[in-house]
């Protein structure tokens, strides 16, 4: 995480905190209430970074307006902040910004080795909170004259060259240096100005890059991203991103030169500080953490694994999204997939047609039961393909040297693309994005996160409510505590507690047996057969010991056949227990069939309001009947 700034020890009992994003500025007040970090109000207004206004800062007062109006103190005057001068008034002891306004942060990555300094690269620029637009390698098909119209069509706002370990070979990272040369790329903001470029690749080269890109560019040199083959080196390269975000990117948007003064810390691309909350909340709460944000043109995941919570991967999937992005999802999924969520009869032709009728407005939402549960079909795909995704960079090493005994075995990952993302050893899956964070009801989320993501053994559920995750990724920098307290108080709305055991099985066969001990000394016990996925309530704030008999050939987290205790936390759809498989998952090849059963799942966890849907799925109350 960035260095804390100067000042940022001292005690913080009011926190102003801003994300100005593409469309929309969001402000939220944080404060110290006996003893704890709470959200005490939040505002948002247009971003103004485009014509007519072309000044990020008139957005941010307005979101701040806002704030003002709900608390009833000032926070801004003509200079900007207020800075609090005491322990109450008007004013805040710290202001933080984030930011994805005018495209966010939109990078080019380039290495030797497609599957390697180049994906190391792409790994760097990601964590860094970037859009990596294109990455160009020596392998990696194309002939150097397209490389080079390549590169001079891009516009980046910045780009990223490694290549080679540390006292190897420096014929190819020069081939690819000159070629960056010859394309000459211009910025994307700011006309005149040099265009930054980063070398991280192997230290021998240097001078060679010096005398190749340093008139033309404005070059920073860092340390290799892979010094050996067996370490990845990302730090260096992102804490370089960061600053050349600042004095570049951000120094040349409208009004961004401003907001700067305002800060006491540097603003942080938007992504970038989900990250930092995501990294924050695995430590704070000793957990792993998968997170996504689905938005109308991306779906970014977030990843935080290891034995202390080193491995942190974050991908963009820039052509998944629910509205800008629609018909890319119908293009990479296919129509069968889509269908396959659909618990009713659908003429693909018209599903193609609503899907259009989407991209061509995309801020329209659903109206009927019908337009939702098409929508949310199309997020369950756009949710797995960005997890595939993710799962093919979550690979290799992250950053720290490794015993002796591991790196054959984490050199035979990266060979194979094998992912280190540990299903079965995951805390916490949390959803963020219109789609999940306002689904009319809860359990819609669920389903959702359960069906794409197919989480293994005991996992909690969770999403954002009003997705305030960038601000408390920034906030992460300065006090990690208070990011981490707001973060689990009134950011995340717990869903609940998923078993899921995994294993072959027939459909109807026993799989599992929960027996939980609940609030009130009730103890309930649910026999669930292959297939079946039930429900046993239990509240927000409320936990319950679970004891998890799973059939022989099933495994929960203790091993295949083996009991496991444990306590769970409870949310507002409750614990869930999914039995429907996951290699493969058990959605019936037959259509009648997939039919009754999604209605089955609906049912069980009271997804959706059984009047309207019996009206739309005929036989939906026979179904509830029977289960």
């Amino acid at each position: 995480m960035a260095d804390k700034p100067a000042g940022a020890a001292r005690e913080l009992n009011s926190i102003l905190a801003t994300d100005c994003g593409s469309t929309t500025t969001k402000a939220i007040l944080i404060e110290r209430q006996g003893g704890e970090y709470r959200l005490v109000v939040r505002g948002e207004a247009p971003t103004t970074v485009e014509k007519p206004f072309e000044d990020v800062t008139a957005g941010v007062r307005n979101a701040v307006r806002e704030v003002e109006e709900l608390s009833g103190r000032r926070f801004l005057s003509d200079e900007g902040i207020i800075a609090r001068s005491g322990g109450t008034g008007d004013g805040t002891d710290i202001y933080l910004s984030t930011s994805s306004a005018g495209g966010g942060l939109q990078m080019m990555v380039a290495g030797v080795v497609k599957q390697m300094t180049a994906e190391s690269a792409e790994r760097a620029a990601l964590g860094a909170g970037a859009i990596v637009m294109d990455a160009v390698a020596v392998d990696d098909g194309r002939l150097p004259h397209q490389k080079i119209e390549r590169i001079r069509n891009l516009r980046p706002d910045m780009i990223l060259l490694s290549g080679g370990i540390d006292g190897g070979t420096i014929t190819h990272v020069v081939q690819i240096a000159e070629l960056v040369a010859a394309a000459e790329p211009r910025p994307r903001l700011g006309i005149g100005f040099k265009l930054p470029v980063i070398f991280a690749g192997n230290k021998d080269a240097r001078p060679h890059i010096q005398r190749i890109l340093r008139d033309k560019f404005d070059l920073r040199t860092v340390e290799n991203i892979r010094p050996v083959l067996e370490v990845e080196n990302l730090g260096p390269a992102r804490e370089e991103i960061h600053n050349l975000f600042m004095e570049h990117v951000m120094a040349q948007a409208p009004g961004y030169d401003k907001l700067m003064k305002w800060t006491q810390v540097p603003i942080m691309p938007t992504p970038a500080a989900v990250g930092y909350g995501m990294q924050n909340a695995a430590k704070q709460h000793r957990m792993s953490v998968i997170g996504v944000d689905i938005g109308g043109a991306t779906t970014d995941v977030f990843s935080v694994f290891g034995e202390e919570y080193e491995l942190f991967t974050r991908t963009v999937s820039a052509n998944l999204g629910m509205s800008y992005s629609i018909s890319n999802v119908l293009l990479e999924a296919g129509t069968e997939n889509i269908v396959r969520w659909v618990p009713f009869d659908l003429d693909l032709t018209d599903l193609r047609n609503r899907i259009r009728n989407k991209m061509i407005r995309p801020t329209t939402i659903p109206h009927t039961l019908e337009e939702l549960l098409i929508e949310q079909a199309l997020a369950r795909e756009a949710l797995r393909l960005a997890f595939e995704h993710h799962k093919t960079l979550a690979v290799g090493l992250k950053g720290i040297q490794r015993r002796e005994e591991d790196i054959a075995r984490m050199l035979s990952q990266e060979s194979t693309g094998q992912t280190y993302i540990d299903l079965m050893a995951l805390g916490m899956l949390i959803g963020s994005g219109g789609v999940l964070s306002h689904a009319p009801r809860r359990a819609q989320a669920a389903l959702m996160l359960l069906d794409a993501f197919l989480p293994e053994g005991v996992t909690q559920l969770a999403v954002d409510s009003i997705f305030m995750m960038p601000q408390l990724g920034v906030l992460a920098t300065v006090h990690p505590e208070a990011s981490a307290q707001v973060f689990d108080r009134d950011c995340l709305i717990r869903l609940g507690t998923a078993i899921a055991p995994v294993g072959p099985g027939r459909e109807g066969e026993p799989a599992v047996t929960v027996q939980a001990e609940l609030p009130g000394g009730r103890t309930v016990t649910e026999h669930v057969p292959y297939g079946g996925l039930r429900r046993i309530p239990l509240d927000v704030g409320q936990e319950a010991q679970l004891e998890i008999r799973p059939a022989r050939h099933l495994d929960v987290g203790a091993g295949r056949g083996r009991t496991l205790r444990r306590k769970v936390q409870g949310g507002v759809v409750g614990i869930i227990v999914d039995a429907r498989g996951r290699q493969p998952f058990g959605l019936p090849a037959d259509g009648k069939a997939r039919l009754k059963k999604l209605v089955e799942w609906i049912v069980a966890l009271d997804a959706y309001p059984m009047e309207t849907l019996e009206r739309l799925v005929p036989g939906a109350a026979e179904v509830a009947a029977a289960g």
